[in-house]
């Protein structure tokens, strides 16, 4: 009996040890699951002005060759391919 007396309160110890990790690591998990969910929505945000700032892009490059009438041949391809884009999201729309 007296050696479960002199054990006793080191396992009690050992147990309120590890209950309190236990409780930290959960902590640092919800911490580390907040991170993450505010990380993807920036990567998401991200994204979108990565889009956005791509039109623009794309934009700036045939206004260029517009202005520049170097090539027409290449502006009016150019035109054509943007018409079709234009009607296959119509399309889409109408589905």
């Amino acid at each position: 009996m007296d050696k479960v007396s002199l054990i006793l309160p080191s396992l009690e110890f050992k147990l309120k040890k590890i209950v309190a990790l236990q409780q930290q690591t959960i902590k640092e998990s919800e911490k580390l699951k907040k991170e993450h969910s505010e990380s993807n929505k920036i990567i998401e945000e991200q994204k979108v002005i990565i889009k956005k700032l791509e039109e623009k892009i794309n934009v700036l490059k045939i206004s260029k060759e517009i202005e520049g009438k170097k090539d027409n041949y290449r502006v009016k391809l150019r035109i054509n391919e943007l018409l079709r884009e234009i009607d296959t999201c119509i399309a889409l729309l109408n589905k």
